[in-house]
């Protein structure tokens, strides 16, 4: 095989893997944080907003799919996305039902309680409001759809959304001015996913907003890792 034959070859096979670790490297951050969960059967440390982020940014990065095509890895990465935010809110309920010493009051989406929006008591309340929010983007899509502005808002709003992941995790923290109950490696992996990811975008010339946001969320994370350092003295024990 010629030199310039084995240079594709390569070329090709670092294209694969590339895509592949996209497709499935944004849910290996929540790996740990799903075992750490488990191990300890405690919830607090983390917040189900980042679900409730991630979630309504992968929904919009397939509605915006259908608008503005984009490459096929990225969107199998918002359905895999979507699938494993689903998975932990079921096991974050399951715990905190459980944990429950006194049976309280049910409260589910069809409730429309504002005061409890997503600290519902069941899993299907969680799945009602998804399929709520993705059947009324896609009647806005389907009647938009030839609109450039409308679709490129909605690809916009989709990485903002996502860039600002860590958000929730962040006043979390910083409410309660500890890190415990929060993985370490999940957000480690955050950094270096959203940075790998960031230079995927820029390598593959992917739509403007995707690079922009993907800065910006590299930025949050490392606030997050700040915080680890800030509150390591104030009654906080990481999670390793």
């Amino acid at each position: 095989m010629s030199e310039e034959s084995w240079s594709d070859t390569l070329g090709w096979a670092l294209g694969q893997a590339s895509a592949l670790a996209m497709m499935f490297g944004g849910v290996v951050p929540y790996i740990p944080q799903y075992l750490d969960i488990k191990r300890s059967e405690n919830t607090e440390g983390f917040s189900l907003y980042v679900c409730l982020v991630l979630l309504i940014a992968n929904t919009l990065r397939i509605l915006f799919w259908f608008g503005h095509w984009f490459e096929l890895p990225l969107l199998f990465q918002s359905i895999i996305m979507n699938v494993t935010m689903i998975m932990l809110i079921k096991l974050c309920v399951a715990i905190k039902n459980r944990g429950q010493i006194v049976h309280n009051k049910e409260h589910v989406f069809t409730d429309f309680d504002y005061d409890y929006f997503w600290e519902w008591t069941d899993v299907q309340s969680y799945i009602e409001f998804m399929l709520t929010f993705t059947t009324f983007g896609c009647l806005l899509m389907f009647i938009f759809i030839d609109t450039s502005i409308f679709v490129e808002t909605v690809g916009f709003i989709s990485v903002l959304t996502e860039a600002l992941l860590a958000v929730p995790q962040f006043y979390k923290n910083f409410i309660s001015k500890s890190t415990f109950g929060m993985s370490r490696k999940m957000v480690l992996m955050w950094l270096m996913g959203d940075t790998f990811k960031t230079i995927y975008f820029w390598q593959r010339s992917a739509p403007l907003q995707f690079f922009v946001c993907g800065c910006l969320q590299i930025g949050i994370d490392i606030a997050v890792l700040f915080q680890c350092l800030l509150y390591r003295k104030k009654k906080s024990h990481l999670i390793n």
